[in-house]
């Protein structure tokens, strides 16, 4: 007998199965009082005793990686590098995980389009699975939703010659498209896997760099033990100046951390360059800064909103690089300087400056926390600030954009300069999209 459709199909096959469990359970006593709460009982015992076992293993994780920072933590070089490492893996895992996820998004679609155009074939499907139970060849229910085994119902169809020649063509364009779902589901598995492995990857790297980070802050804390009482003056000041400039140059003048770092960031102009790899132990910078053109990572992964020089939609132009970034995503030291302002000013919102030595200051905005403090050195590629999970401040954002959004502007001698000279051009550090 010929079916209407296959979803109906499957839909009486389990509303018959449904049918008869119901039957079968009717005919059972039911169970007494004791014996359900015993059930409940156990269940509830099954879920605490998991969620012990996840705590368990939680906390066992954070004792070896408690042990193994106390292991390096007096060692600044390997402090530095392992900082550096982690910090590595992340930004490669955030850039797999935004890659990924390009990638699923045609393969969705592209599932959704041969879903809506098989669904809409299924009297041609309807057709050729009744020709193969006339011929004694009856599928199961089940193959009616498994496009594998529906694809082979089909092509055994047309090898035995049940298919009429009026519906053979009709039948092998089925097929093909079948045959094109299937592929399209194993891609999408295999890309949603990739994703479950590196959200793992992600998360565990996360944890070990929060700790990397508490750690080297406290040991900033130690040496730096005049600085709390410098961040009440640091938000006078903020709000005292109107401009980004007003504020850099009191704070290099004003504010002792600042002042030194700016300091030795004019001792560095005139300094040797130093070795080509350098030591993750060092205090100054590699390299002077105008040497480091085409050479520097991006600070963070995601995808380019607007350049410097383009329109800004209100009769300006951009003075810098906005990127709209995943949620929460690592904002890293686009080279190494001093920190020299660190905190909220004006509509900036978050605002990190970093003097880099020889007129140059990198300003990064956006951000939801920063993780460094005043008159830190910082090394290229070391975290800095974590973005955060929603759109920014109106000063920094893309107006429409749903993403947060990092904005970078380089300044030479107080003036904005176009950053695009100095960005690394090989694939692993170009802005993803």
């Amino acid at each position: 007998m010929i079916r209407s459709a296959p979803c109906f199909a499957a839909l009486a096959w389990s509303a018959a199965l449904l049918a008869a469990a119901i039957a079968q359970q009717a005919q059972k006593p039911p169970a007494p009082p004791a014996a359900i709460k015993e059930i409940e009982r156990t269940d509830r015992q099954h879920e605490l005793d998991a969620l012990l076992g996840d705590l368990q293993r939680s906390r066992e994780q954070e004792a070896k990686l408690k042990s193994e920072i106390d292991q390096i933590k007096t060692d600044r070089k390997k402090f530095s590098q392992d900082l550096l490492d982690t910090a590595g893996r992340i930004r490669a895992a955030e850039t797999k995980l935004g890659d990924a996820e390009k990638r699923l998004a045609p393969l969705d679609q592209r599932e959704a389009e041969l879903k809506k155009s098989l669904a809409g074939r299924e009297t041609v499907l309807v057709q050729v699975l009744a020709a193969l139970e006339r011929l004694g060849l009856r599928p199961a229910p089940a193959l009616l939703l498994q496009s594998e085994t529906t694809l082979e119902a089909v092509r055994s169809a047309i090898l035995l010659g049940a298919v009429i020649p009026e519906l053979r063509a009709e039948a092998e364009t089925l097929a093909a498209d079948l045959s094109e779902l299937a592929r399209v589901r194993r891609d999408i598995a295999i890309e949603r896997d990739s994703l479950v492995e590196n959200r793992v990857m992600l998360a565990e790297d996360r944890r070990r760099i929060s700790a990397l980070i508490d750690e080297r802050q406290r040991q900033q804390g130690k040496d730096e033990k005049a600085l709390e009482g410098e961040r009440g003056r640091v938000q006078a000041l903020a709000k005292q100046v109107e401009t980004v400039q007003d504020l850099v140059n009191g704070m290099e003048r004003e504010i002792k951390a600042a002042a030194r770092a700016a300091e030795a960031a004019k001792r560095e102009e005139v300094g040797p360059t130093h070795a080509a790899l350098p030591d993750s132990a060092r205090i100054t910078p590699a390299t002077p800064f105008p040497q480091t053109k085409g050479k520097l990572p991006l600070p963070a992964v995601g995808r380019k909103l607007h350049e410097y020089g383009a329109t800004n939609g209100l009769g300006g132009v951009e003075k810098g690089l906005s990127i709209a970034t995943r949620p929460n995503a690592q904002v890293s030291a686009p080279c190494d300087g001093w920190v020299v302002y660190a905190g909220n000013f004006r509509n900036y919102g978050q605002l990190l400056i970093i003097n880099a030595g020889g007129g140059y200051h990198i300003l990064l905005a956006g951000m939801e926390r920063i993780t460094v403090d005043l008159g830190q050195f910082v090394l290229t590629g070391e975290p800095v600030a974590v973005m955060g999970s929603a759109p920014g401040v109106a000063a920094v954002s893309a107006f429409g954009s749903s993403e947060p959004v990092l904005y970078v502007e380089f300044r030479k001698d107080g003036n904005s300069i176009d950053p695009s000279p100095w960005w690394a051009t090989t694939e692993d550090e170009k802005v993803r999209g």
